[in-house]
């Protein structure tokens, strides 16, 4: 350990953890293996919980929500030796990101206009608003992910489950996120030619 630091390893293992979970949880359950893989990736949650705690930002509840869900849904299927309560995941996950979000939007800041301050403490009332949109954007797309997640789920085809919850999800939140930067670039732009 350097000057008092070291290198975020849990972190990084819960994040990759995260990200990889359809393909993990396909694999157990095509090999039935997740007998060693649920403790496993309980224990790994559970480190990301509490790291969650030296989190500082507004994240840091959705991260720690996020976790707790995980391991509930591990431990349930643990138990009750059903694993396909590990498939609600996804789902659970966008449940709480709506929540979050969407939450935010009945206080006096979103969850975005605070992001956005950690950048720009002096938010114009433009930028202001245009946070509050950007929430509500973020939000329908955690109801429609978290409908189409659902639907794998019910349909029970574990190849759908994992391509969607594994690839396309993905793919349309880092769009989704590419698009917004683009719009933000704009909009900031175009306020600097009205200032």
């Amino acid at each position: 350990m350097r000057g008092g630091r070291s290198f975020p390893v849990i972190p990084l293992l819960t994040g990759l953890l995260l990200v990889a979970w359809p393909f993990l949880i396909g694999f157990g359950l095509t090999h039935n293996s997740l007998h060693w893989l649920l403790p496993l990736m309980a224990g790994l949650l559970l480190f990301r919980l509490r790291q969650a705690r030296h989190h500082a930002g507004p994240m840091r509840y959705v991260i720690q929500s996020v976790a707790l869900a995980g391991i509930a849904l591990c431990v349930a299927s643990y138990l009750l030796k059903a694993h396909q309560w590990l498939l609600l995941y996804p789902v659970v996950v966008n449940l709480v990101m709506l929540a979050v979000f969407g939450g935010s939007l009945w206080t006096s800041m979103p969850l975005v206009e605070r992001l956005a301050r950690l950048q720009d403490p002096a938010l114009s009332p433009q930028g202001v608003r245009y946070t509050r949109v950007v929430t509500r954007v973020w939000c329908a797309f955690f109801i429609f992910n978290g409908s189409v997640a659902l639907f794998t789920v019910l349909r029970g085809d574990l190849a759908l489950w994992t391509l969607w919850n594994g690839m396309i999800a993905y793919i349309l939140m880092g769009t989704l996120m590419a698009a917004e930067w683009l719009v933000r670039q704009r909009v900031r732009k175009k306020e600097k030619r009205n200032a």
